[in-house]
């Protein structure tokens, strides 16, 4: 193909594209536009502002163009001697401040709103992991971790492609669920590094520091499944850990509140069975899933060049079960090995351990039960 026809062929593609419809509507240069009254607001404040900018613009622009073309030298042009000119540096001085002044009032009006999260009807702290999100509800005393959903995994594994999860790498196993029509107040902090909290459609954006506490609010009107993503680089797996917050109506929420209060008597009654080595290899497989393959990957290999060593074979996978069950209670000193201590319950913590054990060819055929885990807490 000639370097002509080429071009021309190039050249029909993009204009194809650029006027494919669809293409158009995916192509959005402008903010989210929220759900919340809030969001609203500073979306309006962000177009004000900005079409303050494009006056600004436009007319600077033109008297400068204007001045290029009608005074320049080759015209016979002299140039304007208006030195020390009072009224047009009251002028210049004037209007700018106007111009500020108009910014500053609504915006001000606005920053209090966001800042405002007193009279909250509910508060959530959202604690940010690697990687991974904790939601600890303060007024109804549930706690959950949110994780990256078993699909988007699956695409990481190689057993499913992208274009067959619906909403890869923007789904996650357990959402926040949250009632509309009440003022939430999140309390947003880390344990390790910092992360952010975003969720565009609330218009709540607010980075998560360890050792710090911030807060931010919304009020969701309508009922709906609103994503986002933590918007801080904060290791590898950072655009591994999504955020859904499912809003339901008042009957629907307190109906999940009573369903996860179960669940949590329930979780509680298991601690205290004696589980089977296939029930701790079934329930250890899940948890290493989830909270661990990322690191160590799906079948025990590690990535020992990125510092994550393999758990098939190994010496601590292989050694005394007192010693391994330390290591992921109270992670290894010097390396990227976190604490699961506070990430995983009793039950969870003896499966993984358990699991990895007996998988992969360790086969050391021992377990830990739940009430191991509790006594070595």
């Amino acid at each position: 193909m000639s370097l002509t026809r080429l071009g021309k062929t190039m050249t029909l593609g993009a204009g194809a594209l650029l006027w494919n419809a669809s293409a158009l509507a995916d192509w959005n240069l402008n903010m989210t536009e929220s759900v919340t009254d809030l969001g609203k607001e500073i979306f309006d404040l962000h177009t004000l502002v900005m079409w303050i900018c494009v006056v600004i613009g436009v007319i600077v622009y033109g008297l400068i163009a204007t001045s290029l073309v009608l005074h320049r030298k080759s015209n016979g042009q002299k140039p304007a001697t208006f030195h020390e000119n009072t009224t047009l540096e009251i002028l210049w001085t004037v209007i700018p401040f106007v111009i500020l002044v108009a910014i500053a009032i609504p915006a001000t009006s606005t920053l209090l709103k966001l800042e405002d999260s007193s009279e909250s009807d509910l508060s959530i702290k959202i604690t940010g992991y690697q990687w991974k999100w904790k939601y600890d509800y303060l007024d109804s005393d549930i706690s959950y971790f949110s994780n990256l959903a078993a699909d988007s995994r699956a695409v990481r594994e190689g057993k499913k492609a992208p274009e067959d999860v619906e909403h890869y790498l923007l789904d996650v196993d357990k959402p926040l669920v949250v009632p509309v029509g009440k003022k939430i107040q999140f309390l947003i902090t880390a344990n390790d590094v910092i992360h952010s909290w975003w969720v565009p459609d609330l218009a709540v954006k607010q980075d998560a520091i360890p050792g710090f506490i911030n807060d931010t609010w919304a009020i969701i009107k309508e009922p709906g499944t609103y994503r986002g993503q933590c918007a801080e680089l904060c290791g590898k797996d950072h655009g591994y850990m999504p955020i859904v917050v499912v809003a339901k109506t008042a009957e629907d929420y307190a109906a999940w509140v009573a369903e996860q209060k179960s669940a949590q008597a329930a979780a509680v009654a298991s601690a205290d069975k004696t589980w089977s080595l296939d029930e701790l290899m079934v329930k250890g497989k899940e948890v290493y899933d989830t909270s661990c393959a990322a690191c160590h990957m799906a079948e025990g290999q590690g990535m020992p060049a990125a510092g994550f060593p393999a758990l098939a074979g190994s010496a601590v996978a292989k050694g005394p079960i007192a010693n391994h069950l330390k290591v992921v209670m109270e992670g290894a000193s010097g390396t990227a090995m976190q604490a699961f201590a506070a990430q995983l319950s009793d039950v969870e913590m003896a499966a993984v351990v358990t699991y990895e054990r007996n998988a992969w060819g360790n086969n050391m055929g021992d377990s830990l039960q739940p009430s191991d885990v509790k006594a070595a807490r």
